[in-house]
């Protein structure tokens, strides 16, 4: 019988490896933006700044369904921004004022940090400017 490589890890069915890759992902997008801590704990839905730094330094063995929820919707956001903005204009595109009617003359940073609604309506918003879906 022939000898098989060992099946590369992934993230599915594996929580840890899950939050630690979900949280490294988070942390360099959060860096690229410039987000300042306060922030990074608003989209993540963190109160604690003991938790938030604990978080930055390692990892916990799992995350939250809601923190789960945040990511993917942070990352949707990143993602529909590299393909409708590629270059330094995705970097600074949620800082900036929107005159889109859902913005209001508002950065989109702002709703994002409304909580995990704001999030959605951002990467919703995103999503059908670049005519795609959740994918």
């Amino acid at each position: 019988m022939p000898l098989r490589a060992p099946a590369p890890a992934t993230t599915a069915g594996n929580p840890a490896l899950l939050a630690r890759a979900g949280l490294a992902t988070f942390f360099r997008i959060a860096a690229e933006w410039q987000l300042d801590g306060a922030d990074q704990m608003a989209l993540l839905g963190l109160t604690s700044r003991t938790t938030f730094f604990r978080w930055k330094k390692s990892a916990p063995a799992a995350l939250p369904p809601d923190t789960l929820e945040r990511l993917s919707h942070v990352f949707g956001i990143y993602k529909s921004l590299q393909i409708l903005l590629p270059g330094p204009t995705a970097t600074t595109w949620i800082n900036r004022p929107n005159s889109a009617p859902l913005f209001g003359g508002r950065p989109a940073l702002d709703l994002m940090l409304s909580g995990v609604a704001g999030l959605f309506l951002v990467r919703a918003y995103l999503d059908g400017e670049r005519g795609g879906d959740f994918a």
